[in-house]
């Protein structure tokens, strides 16, 4: 790992708040492409899911999900349900970006693609009755998408939401559903 990478993950852990976001963007920014520094920072991340800092459990598993397509040794493939476990964080916050930034492990390829199909249909079926379920499934439709239109699938995707929408038994919350699969945002 260079230095500038190493220089950035201690910033990210600094504890000053602004040195902390700015890596952390930089970080994000950097893993929008493949890294080459991904298996040096992969088992300290999956430690760090489990880790009492809400903080760090939520930017492990943010940073995994993105570091997928920079795994060909196919890690990602083992270490998903732990990944995916975060979806469920004591802490709602840390479970919203978590659940957000999962469908990024699906741009690895096709399996790693199953895995957050499932975990997200399983996600939006298991939170009824949650105090938060509307908005848990919101945020999969518009994860759905985001790995609809990075992977370019031909519609399959598309129909699985679909799916999921029609089972939304609140009219409501079905309605901001459809929202968020036209419009998805970020």
């Amino acid at each position: 790992m260079n230095r500038d990478v190493r220089e950035l993950f201690a910033a990210r852990d600094s504890g000053d708040k602004t040195r902390s976001y700015e890596a952390l963007v930089r970080l994000f920014e950097l893993t929008e492409a493949k890294v080459s520094w991904a298996y040096d920072v992969w088992s300290t991340l999956v430690a760090d899911l489990e880790h009492s800092d809400l903080h760090k459990r939520s930017f492990a598993a943010q940073m995994l999900a993105r570091m997928a397509i920079s795994d060909p040794d196919g890690r990602m493939l083992k270490d998903f349900r732990a990944v995916a476990a975060v979806m469920r964080d004591e802490s709602f916050v840390v479970a919203r970006h978590t659940l957000q930034s999962l469908w990024r492990v699906g741009l690895a390829g096709s399996a790693q693609t199953k895995l957050v199909l499932k975990a997200l249909e399983t996600r939006f079926h298991d939170c009824e009755g949650e105090k938060n379920a509307s908005l848990v499934r919101t945020d999969i439709i518009k994860s759905l998408r985001h790995l609809s239109d990075a992977t370019n699938d031909d519609g399959k995707i598309a129909k699985r939401a679909e799916t999921l929408m029609n089972a939304e038994p609140d009219e409501k919350a079905q309605k901001k559903q459809r929202a968020a699969w036209r419009n998805p945002g970020r």
